[in-house]
Parts: C-alpha cells; sequence; structure tokens
C-alpha cells in the first residue's frame, strides 16, 4: 500500500503519484484495479494506461466487496493515526510514514505475514553496515525470495478461507 497527503485529488495528481510510487518502484503493471472516482476513470487517466499498456480495472460500484482489501487497510491505517495523534491532529501529515511502516511490518491476522513480506520476500530491517557479509546476505536474499511464491499462496488461501467464513456468517 501506497498512500501520499494531498489537499485535493485530481487526475494530474493520481497520474503523478502512480508514475512516481507505483511504476518507478515496481515496474509496469499489466492491470490496476481502481474504484469508480472521477480521477479514475477520466479520459486522461485512460489515456495515461493505454500508453503505459495498463488495463484498468473498476470496482462495481453495487459489489462494495470488490474493494473490501482496500477498505479495511484503509481502517487500520486511520485507527493508528488516531492513536499517535491523541493530541496533535494537525501533525497526521508526519506520521502518516510511522503508522504506513506498522502496517507494513505487522503480521495481518487473515495471513500471518507482513504485507511487506508478502511483497518483498524477507521481513523489513534497519540498514545495518557494521558487521555486514555481502555474500551471505545475497545468500539469505535469495532464499528469501524462493519462499515468498508459498507464503503467498499460503496467505491466500488462508484469506479465502477466512473471507468465505465471514460471508457465511
Amino acid at each position: 500500500m501506497e498512500v501520499q497527503s494531498v489537499a485535493t485529488i485530481s487526475t494530474e495528481r493520481i497520474k503523478s503519484f502512480y508514475w512516481k510510487k507505483i511504476i518507478c518502484r515496481f515496474g509496469l503493471l499489466a492491470e490496476t484495479l481502481f474504484d469508480n472516482g472521477t480521477q479514475f476513470a477520466s479520459q486522461s487517466m485512460a489515456e495515461f494506461c493505454t500508453g503505459l499498456k495498463i488495463k484498468q480495472l473498476f470496482t462495481l460500484v453495487e459489489h462494495l466487496q470488490s474493494n473490501s482489501q482496500a477498505e479495511a487497510a484503509n481502517k487500520i491505517i486511520l485507527r493508528g493515526l488516531h492513536k499517535q495523534l491523541e493530541e496533535a491532529k494537525a501533525r497526521w501529515v508526519e506520521e502518516l510514514p510511522q503508522v504506513l511502516w506498522s502496517y507494513h511490518t505487522t503480521p495481518h491476522s487473515t495471513t500471518n505475514e507482513t504485507p511487506f513480506r508478502l511483497t518483498f520476500g524477507t521481513e523489513a530491517s534497519s540498514p545495518r553496515t557494521a558487521f555486514l557479509q555481502p555474500g551471505e546476505n545475497e545468500e539469505e536474499l535469495r532464499a528469501n525470495l524462493d519462499l515468498l511464491q508459498e507464503a503467498q499462496k499460503v496467505a491466500h488461501k488462508e484469506y479465502a478461507v477466512k473471507a468465505r467464513a465471514a460471508k457465511r456468517h
């Protein structure tokens, strides 16, 4: 999950954010799921995505569950911001990175994995260079990447099982 605080949401800001925070960081995506906001459904955004060969998919207005993961993540982040800002509500922009770090590095109950590990194949850690063994570090990172697909499959299955159980109740 990538976020940015802005006063107003415009198509140009969305395109800039998408380019800097998604494409430049993760590479071109084959498709992206957007909600039906006018910023995402505009002609300008469609041309931007078409130019990059990104297929635009949209959530169905009448099918709220299709966006439930994003809504759940937003709820957790807002709860984290509220806890951090008991007194100084105006500081939320400064506190947002810490709340996101907490979100990305906390195992989720549905997957028992951190979002960071499911995305990058390794747990997040603070940079450390004192005692770094480059060869050993490379080996460990490769091993983590080998295990990533398996962890993602398990997390996806666990999420699906819990979603079906929640649907029944």
